[in-house]
């Protein structure tokens, strides 16, 4: 995915058990980088007394050893955040951490609520005070006004009034619980340490810790984890899953496990399907590194035709950088991206990216590639034209902004000057990826958003059903 596009989401870590899971949960963050990059925080616990320590910045900037040294105890959460909601200040990083009348809690969230904005309004309005614009907090606000007894069950009477995607870990001075909204829109995953358990947005998390994968959060699943072990209760009513297909396209890393797939294989199976649907004679398959390797392997191969490396990332370009008075032609894209010349001169280039939003940088792709003396451009697309914004927790931008709302994909091709240009049809996305026999959302490239409007405002009648073991 090429730097003016979608941005990541949100990643959650949570640990129970270990002397040290403050540390296990900040590894766990490292390996979650990608999904967010503006600010992370781990919150701790000894059993009596939590401790929160949440910064700007990515992980490793964040955390040294003195910070992580004030954050004792056998359990924690953690969070890197993304903003989709909410301004990118100190104040919304999280988990966010408070006292109210009941102890401390702490929460973590990735997902986005679609009706937080009315709920925010009736909240203020019943005199409740936020002090931060992430629709996390408004979850915080609904729990604080539970009259239930445990904690337990203010978190559910609390979800049952919002909507939306949301994956959460929240957690007291001695439990931590996860919960997955009923679409289970975003991925969470369980795992097992020698000493204890582990909660996570991806499976890669847990391989860096060396926990052992035990299953996916189910999607409308609670999780308790505690001194009286793991306990399972699916308190909502079933919805028909819709997972976040973009999961697989881009966001998970692809060494991850998401909603029962190989990331990696699942895109190569992208590529493949691609070349199927749209050939092209050419001498040489490139990707956009990096989101694009896997399905320009998977295209080559189905193809024939020979894979290389026509671009060269630069992997130590920082946030920001210098740009210098003398204007220098796409200086963007050739400060991260630059060609190799002897590679492709005179050939006709076959380059693979997973997916276009604003369309800027795929143009100037395709000028770097002439400069470096390319015969022909073939421009493929491992997903479906990408023309509404996405309501459950990516940073997409507005219909204006997305090129392909607006323009054909005949009018895309003649303004990046390609040759020519395809992108993977809707239906032979879905079919890589039902090959699990899941329900999706594909909102961004239908239009046919599952979740659109509030939920009942008549709250269910609390109940926990269908416990089970760990």
């Amino acid at each position: 995915m090429d730097a003016d596009k979608l941005h990541d989401e949100c990643a959650i870590v949570g640990v129970y058990g270990p002397a040290e899971a403050a540390k296990l949960t900040y590894l766990g963050l490292y390996a979650l980088q990608h999904r967010g990059q503006e600010s992370t925080g781990i919150v701790s616990s000894d059993g009596e007394t939590m401790h929160a320590e949440v910064g700007m910045g990515r992980v490793n900037d964040v955390f040294t050893e003195d910070r992580l040294a004030r954050l004792p105890g056998y359990l924690a959460i953690g969070h890197n955040r993304y903003a989709t909601t909410g301004l990118s200040t100190l104040r919304n990083a999280q988990p966010l951490f408070v006292d109210y009348a009941r102890g401390s809690l702490a929460i973590a969230h990735n997902g986005n609520l679609v009706n937080a904005a009315r709920m925010r309004t009736s909240l203020e309005a019943d005199g409740s005070i936020f002090r931060s614009t992430s629709d996390t907090e408004v979850i915080l606000h609904l729990m604080a006004r539970s009259q239930a007894g445990h904690l337990l069950d203010s978190v559910v009477e609390a979800l049952q009034q919002v909507q939306g995607a949301y994956s959460l870990l929240i957690m007291n001075p001695h439990e931590i619980i996860a919960v997955r909204d009923p679409y289970g829109f975003r991925p969470l995953c369980l795992g097992r340490l020698q000493t204890g358990h582990v909660v996570a947005s991806e499976t890669c998390a847990l391989d860096l810790i060396e926990a052992t994968y035990v299953r996916d959060v189910q999607p409308g699943e609670l999780v308790r984890i505690s001194q009286e072990g793991v306990q399972s209760y699916f308190p909502f009513p079933t919805r028909p899953p819709q997972h976040c297909v973009f999961e697989l396209i881009y966001f998970a890393r692809p060494d991850s496990q998401v909603f029962g797939h190989n990331v990696y294989l699942t895109r190569k199976a992208f590529g493949r399907q691609l070349a199927r649907e749209a050939p092209v004679d050419a001498d040489v398959v490139i990707p956009v590194p990096d989101s694009g390797l896997p399905a320009a392997l998977g295209y080559a191969e189905e193809a024939g035709i020979p894979f290389d490396t026509g671009l060269i990332r630069n992997h130590y370009v920082g946030r920001t950088f210098i740009e210098p008075q003398q204007a220098i032609r796409h200086f963007g894209v050739k400060i991260k991206l630059n060609t190799i010349h002897g590679l492709l001169e005179g050939k006709r280039v076959v380059i693979v990216d997973d997916s276009i939003v604003r369309g800027t940088t795929s143009k100037k792709l395709v000028s770097m590639l002439r400069q470096a003396g390319a015969k022909e451009v073939h421009m493929r697309i491992s997903s479906p034209p990408i023309t509404h914004p996405c309501l459950y927790g990516i940073d997409t931008p507005t219909h204006e902004e997305l090129i392909a709302s607006s323009y054909s994909v005949e009018h895309i091709c003649s303004y990046f000057q390609a040759d020519s240009l395809a992108y993977l049809s809707h239906e032979g996305m879905m079919e890589v990826a039902r090959q699990q026999e899941q329900g999706y959302c594909s909102a961004c490239f239908t239009g046919q958003y599952p979740v659109h409007t509030p939920w009942r405002d008549d709250l269910h009648q609390l109940t926990l059903f269908d416990k089970q073991g760990f």
